[in-house]
């Protein structure tokens, strides 16, 4: 059986010009990063913005588990089925992280005959987006430090300093460090932090921006600490707005590449789902949403994720409206929801899967909330049952849900046609009602409180007292309108990453909460969710080579 990568780097790729071609964008309107990958240009949005939008499809998940969902690659593949069957599609993916490239989870290309390429250069610099909100995320502590070391004029409380260095790498030692230390030219002797790339603040306004001045205007807002009188400190505060977008003013333009069937593909931003709002670039979906009658997107992890943040943080701030979900699942997945151990999940079980099958329902229940219609499809494996598929769909539909397989890692599009099929009939024959789970004037404790117990299933909320604080703070500062961005464990409903299933009985713990005054909402630390993960006992970069003639090699 080939790899991904196998599969990928024998793929014979069209050039970028030709696929922009089949969408109408001529070479004026690409910036190109040699012949496979471009970025569009500024001015494309003023010859597209009149034009009616498609119809939008978000692509989420249940829980993930080690048993795997593949929600890129059915992703990828229903747009590769949907041109298979006479639609003008597109699909806007997330950028990938070096981080989970390089540890444990994997990169966001898809997989088997669904897959954008090229795979490799999407997993490890791309265009050098990531590189640039990295630079400009660190440009601003460096001003920040600066500035306290030449006078302190704004008199910053060191303390008090809540903007975080980052890094696109999984570096468990740089959650927590001291700076400064040396002699007196060396800084200011404070604590400091390092946060990963996606989870900067900076990756959440450049998804969200809409243009380059909207993009200045967000990362002027941003707070970088409290002065002794417990004022916000801005990065407008400290003159480094200018310079920062300067960095980024090619970073927030969006990509493009194909899937091996050359359907066209946006790929733009990269926040995680867990420690932050889990979308890509608004830019890239209103786009996409433009060029072609369907746009099929995705949300990080599991629905009780990225597709809340999704509806509520994307969806409220750009007036975007999806007319339907796809949810995916496997029967492996929801075996090992019903406790079948990794190694057993080939054995036909329906037992267990009778048992498992409750995470999915949680997740069909959460999306209905949002009153957008839900298609699930199986991402199909060789030791899926008839017994198990047809239990599967017997209660989807039951439950008011369209339902298909999705064959399309081993067929590509030719094995999601039945899904696209489904999905179009959903889309000509179901309204999305769409409405975001709360209002902006709920108190945030009561966002918080209705996101726990609307979409996780908790009993309520417990606060550290450090949050409680902090919440009282970020009212009286005056963000009381602002959605919530749930920093959670992907594992589980709940924020223990073992209870799997559908937990009942359980109780949200929050232990921090902050402001992304830029981005436009206040983050969410519940449990133990890290925002600077760490690399596995056995990294997958120990299995990574180049060969003599550079062929990359263990990447997938």
């Amino acid at each position: 059986m080939k790899t991904d990568i196998q599969i990928a780097q024998e793929a014979t790729m069209e050039p970028i010009k030709h696929v922009a071609a089949s969408i109408g964008i001529g070479e004026d309107d690409l910036e190109f990063y040699g012949k496979y990958k471009a970025k569009l240009s500024a001015e494309l949005w003023d010859k597209i913005k009149d034009r009616p939008n498609g119809k939008l499809v978000l692509v989420t998940a249940i829980n993930p588990t080690p048993a795997g969902e593949g929600k890129t690659t059915v992703t990828v593949g229903l747009g590769q089925a949907m041109a298979k069957i006479g639609q003008k599609a597109m699909i806007a993916l997330r950028e990938p992280s070096l981080g989970p490239c390089f540890g444990i989870k994997g990169g966001a290309a898809g997989g088997g005959y669904a897959q954008v390429v090229p795979m490799e250069d999407l997993n490890l610099h791309f265009t050098g987006d990531f590189h640039a909100i990295t630079s400009a995320n660190n440009l601003l502590a460096a001003l920040l430090d600066n500035h306290i070391q030449q006078g302190n004029q704004l008199g910053i409380d060191p303390r008090q300093v809540v903007w975080k260095r980052c890094e696109d790498m999984n570096d468990r030692v740089l959650r927590n460090i001291v700076v400064g230390l040396g002699n007196k030219m060396d800084g200011m002797v404070r604590e400091d932090h390092f946060v990963i790339t996606v989870a900067s603040e900076i990756m959440a306004i450049l998804c969200l921006a809409d243009n380059l001045s909207d993009l200045k205007r967000r990362l002027g807002k941003i707070i970088v600490a409290y002065s002794f009188d417990g004022k916000p400190v801005t990065a407008d505060d400290l003159q480094a707005t200018g310079a920062m977008a300067a960095l980024l003013k090619d970073a927030i333009k969006p990509n493009m590449i194909q899937t091996l069937e050359h359907t066209p593909a946006l790929v733009h931003g990269g926040p995680f789902a867990n420690i932050a709002h889990g979308c890509n670039s608004v830019q890239a979906t209103k786009m996409a949403l433009k060029m072609s009658d369907i746009t099929i997107t995705e949300a990080g992890f599991g629905a009780d994720l990225g597709a809340e943040k999704f509806m509520d943080i994307k969806c409220r701030m750009s007036g975007l409206k999806p007319d339907a979900v796809v949810l995916v699942a496997t029967i492996r997945a929801l075996k090992y929801n019903g406790g079948v151990p990794k190694n057993e999940l080939n054995e036909e079980n329906l037992e267990a899967l009778k048992k498992g099958i409750v995470n999915l329902e949680k997740h069909i229940e959460n999306l209905q909330k949002f009153g957008v219609p839900v298609v699930v499809t199986l991402n199909a494996f060789s030791a899926d049952t008839e017994a198990e598929k047809g239990f599967v769909k017997e209660f989807c539909e039951e439950r008011g849900c369209e339902f298909a397989i999705a064959d399309v890692w081993a067929r590509g599009g030719e094995g999601g046609e039945e899904l696209a099929r489904k999905v179009l009939n959903t889309l000509e024959t179901k309204e999305s009602q769409f409405h975001p789970l709360y209002p902006d004037d709920l108190p945030l404790k009561d966002k918080i409180e209705t996101v726990a117990r609307e979409i996780y299933g908790a009993d309520g909320v417990d606060y550290d007292k450090a949050a409680l604080k902090q919440l009282a703070k970020i009212e009286e500062l005056g963000f009381k309108n602002v959605p919530v961005c749930m920093a959670k464990t992907q594992y589980s409903l709940s924020d223990d990453q073992t209870l799997l299933g559908r937990p009942e009985g359980f109780r949200i713990h929050v232990r921090e909460v902050y402001v992304s005054a830029g981005a436009g909402f206040v983050v969410v630390l519940t449990g133990a969710v890290m925002t600077m993960p760490g690399l596995p006992k056995v990294p997958a970069a120990n299995h990574i080579d180049v060969t003599d003639d550079g062929k990359i090699t263990g990447l997938f």
